[in-house]
């Protein structure tokens, strides 16, 4: 057992560590945090729980701090950390305050789909280190809020997720407004060729840090598996929410529509839930994210993109009611159980069409996942073939349109009868 101290971490740090009951650090924190210290690019491999974010946090942290000793000028932005999402961006700012607390050293985060006031007002005030989203950094840089003149610490995360939503051309963007001298790092869950390729364009002559690969699932983490039909899954869901030790469940929904409508579902059964999605208002998603953690809310429904930045705690349960169809997103969701060391539980509802993805997570993970036999709603129908796939789609598009029109027309009405009012009230 290595105690953080063996690390070179300075003693204000070490403080905050000591009373956030940290006792050891994580893999990468033990291969990464020394390499950072001696000002090393590093390219980072390591997947959801790993404890990241601590990795670059406290020694970015230290350099900051006993950089201020030698000279308290006034504060400008040196380290800028880039994230995909608000959650994650938000969840990296309250690592930085709880790591840095008797540090002395200012964050603050930035991010779209609230008003810019408070966050524009902490930057006149002066931080130290800038948490943003790619979106609104830019936005607020145009406007003259933001120079990065002065950073010397830059932190691209979550690369791969980055990528995915497009955010490519303003990554490059921020890239050309930051100083050339700098030390840069880079981490990333998976490391295609478009990563390695992006990577190669930040870095000079990186140290690579490679932890816990995309294939691996913890140790601690039970797997279970039930095949059931599509229409059988909510009452499956319900059935094994039953089971009263599932006191706070993580449960993942490929889209937004479905998010709501298993949330829906589960509120008529009494089930205390709440959805969190790209379409839900910033702070609907951290009210219930706070809530989540209290325990208030039993089950979060998320989709993918929206729970990358959820980070709980002994989270002992991660549900896939809809299984994703890429095999490493299956190792990602059920990684924020068994985090750790803590036990977790992995349980995952199998619909015929998704039979396939079974096959592709199990050879990933080189693993069978357990089967449940006590199941009472068993998957009896087969996959679609090919030409019922094709009909199934044309009437699920077609239903789509029928579902916008008529949701468009009632917008309408609503909207020229509010009109109406306030026009006959002159």
């Amino acid at each position: 057992m290595m105690p953080f101290k063996e690390l070179g971490i300075i003693e204000p740090i070490l403080r905050a560590l000591k009373e956030e009951k940290y006792t050891e650090p994580t893999s990468i924190q033990v291969k990464a945090i020394p390499l950072i210290l001696k000002r090393n690019d590093v390219l980072g491999s390591a997947q959801t729980g790993t404890g990241k974010t601590a990795a670059f946090a406290i020694p970015i942290l230290q350099h900051l701090f006993l950089a201020r000793q030698q000279n308290n000028s006034p504060r400008k932005i040196k380290s800028l950390i880039v994230t995909p999402t608000r959650e994650l961006a938000i969840q990296i700012a309250e690592s930085f305050t709880t790591y840095g607390k008797f540090t002395g050293i200012k964050n603050t985060v930035v991010f779209g789909g609230v008003k810019q006031g408070a966050q524009t007002n902490a930057l006149r005030n002066g931080v130290d280190v800038l948490v943003a989203t790619p979106g609104r950094l830019l936005d607020l840089i145009n406007q003259g809020f933001i120079r990065l003149n002065d950073v010397e610490y830059f932190v691209l995360d979550e690369a791969d997720r980055m990528l995915d939503m497009g955010f490519i051309n303003d990554i490059r963007k921020i890239i050309a407004k930051l100083p050339t001298k700098r030390q840069s790092l880079f981490f990333s869950a998976t490391m295609p060729n478009n990563i390695v390729e992006l990577s190669r364009k930040i870095l000079r002559n990186p140290m690579k840090v490679d932890v816990s690969p995309i294939s691996s699932t913890a140790e601690t983490i039970k797997q279970y598996l039930y095949y059931t039909n599509k229409a059988h899954k909510k009452d499956l869901l319900i059935h094994i929410l039953k089971d009263q030790k599932i006191d706070q469940a993580l449960l993942f929904s490929r889209t937004k529509h479905g998010a709501d409508k298993i949330d829906r579902n589960l509120k008529k059964q009494k089930i205390n839930s709440a959805a969190i999605h790209g379409d839900k208002a910033q702070n609907q998603r951290q009210k219930v994210l706070a809530q989540f953690k209290t325990g208030e809310v039993r089950v979060l429904v998320a989709t993918d993109i929206a729970a990358r930045g959820i980070d709980i705690d002994k989270l002992k349960y991660v549900i896939n009611y809809d299984m994703p169809n890429i095999a490493e997103t299956y190792v990602h969701r059920i990684g924020r159980s068994g985090r750790a060391g803590e036990e977790g539980n992995a349980i995952s509802l199998c619909e015929p069409e998704e039979n396939a993805y079974i096959k592709d997570i199990e050879k990933l993970i080189n693993q069978k996942i357990e089967l449940v036999k006590e199941n009472p709603y068993p998957q009896t129908e087969k996959p679609m073939t090919g030409k019922e796939k094709k009909e199934w789609e044309k009437e699920k598009q077609l239903r789509r349109q029928e579902y916008f029109t008529a949701k468009n027309k009632k917008q309408n009405r609503t909207s020229s009868s509010g009109f109406s009012k306030r026009s006959s009230g002159r």
